[in-house]
């Protein structure tokens, strides 16, 4: 989506135009601004005897999602009514040889899930899109393969062409009949208009969002900052619509409507055990979305995903620290009303161990797009 596109979008859904490109505490180093969560999960943990207590929000999930999770465990939850609404995908382990046919077997699981190119390959355990690729072609896929750590899992996913990107965070407590929309974060992946004149590197300096951004830009950019764009031509400097990558948030909590809430209830109904997640998803437009039609589920996160509308540039830090400590808070109540029907949340050396897994697997992933 355009920068122009980017500010009539968002005029449209708060009211009035951004005050800042960024907010103030946006981009502060991680142990900055988690330093009050961590210490929130501190707190909570010794009022529930428990420091993993949240891996119990999401049982059918591995640590509930704290961490380790399997993106294709996840959607093979899915039961018949949620299936439709996920973007088809077919799962591959990596063989533990270098000379084994990667690619033949990844071509027939595709055609088993009915997949053609381009496919969105990433891997089956990882965070903040850390891997994922767009794989045009069989020459494509062949150099993903073969720069993946042997032996470990991943997807191949559809490519979903729509053009609107969100995150709805939906909870909703064992004993409850109906689930909640909690948060809706709209995504704004940065890019550009050509005008035929400036390179892509003068077009984000105009811009103040991108300027402002520009030191996570540029790097990952390289030679195509040099680039000048044709005039009307739209330039997307990134993929993968997370903030870490600049893209921007936008918190629109405001666009629920009781057909959407009902959408997504029913989505969530049938994918059993699972009451905390973060659904992040690709949609056609927002009138469709607020009506529940014309979306595809890219994936669900667990007791580890955060209510990212928090990154909004007009949100405050008061109100971001409380609806961090609001969603967390939950998580920790579920797993409170599961442990009482006897299940135990995974032990913390073995959290450890699965987080320590996946930070490994994370280092050795091909670069993502």
């Amino acid at each position: 989506m355009s920068s122009a596109s980017l500010a009539t979008s968002t005029a449209k859904l708060k009211g009035s135009a951004r005050k800042s490109p960024v907010s103030f505490f946006e981009f502060w180093p991680s142990w900055l601004f988690y330093a009050p969560v961590v210490a929130f999960w501190v707190v909570k943990s010794i009022r529930y005897r428990s420091i993993t207590l949240p891996s119990l929000a999401n049982p059918p999930i591995n640590a509930g999602g704290i961490c380790g999770e399997s993106k294709n465990d996840i959607l093979g939850l899915a039961g018949p009514a949620a299936r439709p609404w996920i973007a088809p995908h077919a799962a591959l382990t990596v063989s533990g040889h270098v000379d084994a046919d990667d690619t033949g077997r990844a071509l027939a699981a595709m055609e088993q899930a009915g997949l053609s190119f381009p496919v969105v390959a990433k891997p089956d355990m990882s965070c903040n899109g850390v891997g994922v690729r767009v794989v045009r072609d069989v020459a494509q896929l062949a150099d993903y393969l073969s720069a993946f750590p042997r032996a470990a899992a991943l997807q191949l996913q559809a490519l979903v062409t729509y053009e609107g990107e969100a995150g709805i965070f939906y909870i909703r407590h064992p004993n409850e009949r109906t689930g909640r929309i909690t948060s809706v974060t709209l995504k704004y992946p940065p890019a550009v208009m050509g005008d035929g004149r400036q390179t892509v590197k003068e077009l984000i300096s105009a811009d103040d969002r991108l300027n402002a951004i520009s030191h996570i830009l540029l790097p990952k950019l390289g030679a195509r900052a040099a680039m000048v764009p044709a005039p009307g031509e739209h330039v997307a400097l990134v993929f993968v619509g997370n903030h870490c990558r600049g893209s921007t948030f936008k918190d629109g909590l405001s666009i629920v409507t009781p057909a959407l809430a009902a959408r997504i209830d029913e989505i969530m109904q049938d994918m059993p055990g699972v009451y905390f997640s973060r659904i992040d998803l690709r949609y056609n437009n927002l009138e469709a979305l607020r009506e529940g039609q014309d979306f595809k589920i890219i994936e669900f996160n667990g007791s580890g995903s955060e209510a990212t509308h928090i990154w909004d540039p007009e949100m405050t830090l008061a109100r971001a620290y409380k609806d961090q400590f609001f969603h967390y808070g939950e998580s920790f109540r579920i797993g409170a009303q599961m442990r009482e029907t006897g299940l135990k949340p995974i032990g913390p050396f073995n959290l450890l161990a699965l987080w320590q897994s996946q930070k490994r697997l994370m280092r050795a992933y091909p670069a993502n797009d």
